[in-house]
């Protein structure tokens, strides 16, 4: 069987791969070449991403290939949103870029309605407020006299630097470019007015492109470090979600979607933005898609939670998943609630111990064991879900008859199980491979082997097994909705 093959660089905010996506005779493979960590820096009161240390892995990937005789037809790289990397008048970095969870953007919000007011910020961009968007992350670095933004000559985001640093050419692509705060989903450019508060002018971004256009090959340099030829990198969707999304194997427009990893994001795709007073009110974002589609979608804070206490765990014994789901299974259900998106989630120096003051704090029983906090996440996830479906239901603009899950979370069945048992809609699981599924399709579709999305995704259908789930105990999980909302809290 001929095939044609093509790279994808997955990176997220834990980890990162390269894998070799194979398209023949209407069905897709794809093969893991490399994985490695994803480490943020702490140096200097400050947390940085090592984009030297993520290049060199895709050089790695790269050379895997090339040693192993694959001729790949392009590359495209998809990563986590909203940072950046500043680029100098000589084309070199100035500096490896700061890590959206770091704290120097507390507060950065409330200082930057003072110039606009809050509610225009968002009838222009349609963008959920976090303190860590790249528009408060330049307002932030603008008002501390960060040295690299006073010299920076060009700005680019992650994937945009990656594909940089490989071809010598510098984009900003739409989806990833959608995540910052600072584009107007209705003109798809960035808007003058917001920047000009942070001092940044729009010719100091890269050309504009949308996912599938062309973006350079690799330079002679590059060739020589891997030995493979003038291999195209493709502006695929740039932002790890829209990749992801665009490998739902959905029939029609009737869904939702659960992108399930680090982060959570649930949402649906839509023609147009919405932007009114309820997606307001409700801190729903708009970012853009394939096709010239919007994401309409919350950020939910998923299996962060879990990763962080696996971390402080691993200290005294190393659980796996299934010893943890066993756990938690053993334990009663809905004991201990949280709000996963509470503020003191967001980066802990203890994650147990912040799972244990929320409880402490809401007058529920604190978790002790590793089994009640795993069954804690779960099930707060599963209701946290739960309440974002509601206001998706409310908001969109058709009935939403099924729940897609796709992303690494997709394989937790028993999460999965909950999941659906709380929204009260048929689920389907699967791809877990969403993201680079979706970052390989749209470099096929530059190619020309698949024409549409709608081509795409019946090519991925054909191509995965999921995992279907029914609805269970809908008393038991309503009643444990209603607790959950007596001991939620956006203040802890």
């Amino acid at each position: 069987m001929e095939y044609t093959h093509f790279f994808a660089v997955d990176l997220g905010a834990t980890s990162g791969r390269t894998i070799l996506g194979s398209l023949g005779e209407g069905k897709m493979e794809l093969r893991e070449l490399t994985r490695f960590p994803n480490h943020i820096i702490e140096t200097g009161g400050h947390f940085f991403w090592d984009i030297y240390a993520l290049y060199n892995e895709i050089i790695n990937g790269l050379k895997v290939v090339a040693k192993e005789g694959i001729t790949i037809q392009s590359i495209g790289i998809d990563t986590w949103g909203v940072d950046f990397v500043f680029i100098g008048k000589d084309g070199g970095l100035l500096r490896n870029p700061y890590c959206y969870r770091d704290p120097h953007t507390v507060g950065a919000m409330e200082e930057y309605f003072t110039h606009i007011p809050k509610d225009k910020v968002y009838d222009i961009t349609g963008i959920q407020f976090m303190n860590f968007n790249s528009l408060f992350q330049l307002a932030t670095l603008r008002r501390n006299g960060c040295s690299a933004l006073e010299a920076a000559d060009k700005i680019l985001f992650i994937p945009d630097a990656l594909s940089y640093m490989l071809t010598g050419k510098m984009v900003t692509e739409y989806t990833i470019a959608s995540t910052s705060q600072i584009l107007n989903p209705r003109t798809k450019k960035f808007e003058k007015e917001l920047l000009d508060v942070v001092g940044v002018k729009e010719e100091q971004w890269g050309r504009f492109v949308f996912p599938g256009e062309p973006i350079g090959t690799l330079t002679e340099e590059i060739q020589k470090i891997t030995g493979l030829g003038a291999v195209p990198v493709i502006a695929v969707a740039g932002h790890d979600t829209a990749s992801a999304v665009a490998a739902v194997p959905a029939q029609d427009e009737k869904f939702a979607y659960l992108s399930s990893g680090t982060w959570s994001l649930m949402g649906i795709e839509v023609k147009d933005a919405i932007i009114n007073q309820k997606s307001y009110s409700m801190n729903f974002t708009n970012e853009g898609g394939v096709e010239g589609t919007t994401r309409f979608l919350k950020n939910i804070c998923g299996m962060w939670l879990l990763e962080r206490c696996r971390k402080e765990w691993d200290a005294t014994q190393n659980y796996s998943y299934p010893e943890l789901i066993e756990a938690a299974l053993a334990v009663p259900a809905f004991r201990s609630l949280i709000n996963p998106d509470a503020p003191c989630f967001a980066n802990p120096s203890s994650m147990i111990e912040a799972i244990r003051h929320y409880c402490l704090e809401t007058n529920q029983p604190v978790p002790e064991t590793y089994g009640e906090i795993t069954r804690c996440i779960f099930d707060s996830l599963a209701l946290r879900y739960k309440q974002v479906f509601g206001y998706l239901q409310d908001m969109a603009p058709f009935e939403i008859e099924k729940l897609h899950i796709i992303g690494g979370g997709s394989k937790n069945n028993q999460l999965n199980q909950f999941t659906c048992n709380a929204v009260g809609v048929p689920v389907v699981a699967g791809p877990s491979e969403g993201t680079a599924i979706g970052n390989i399709m749209l470099q096929a579709k530059a190619n020309g082997l698949v024409k549409d999305i709608a081509e795409m995704r019946q090519l991925i259908s054909t191509s995965i097994e999921t995992v279907q789930f029914t609805p269970e105990q809908p008393e038991a999980w309503e009643e444990a909705y209603q607790k959950y909302l007596s001991v939620y809290r956006e203040d802890i």
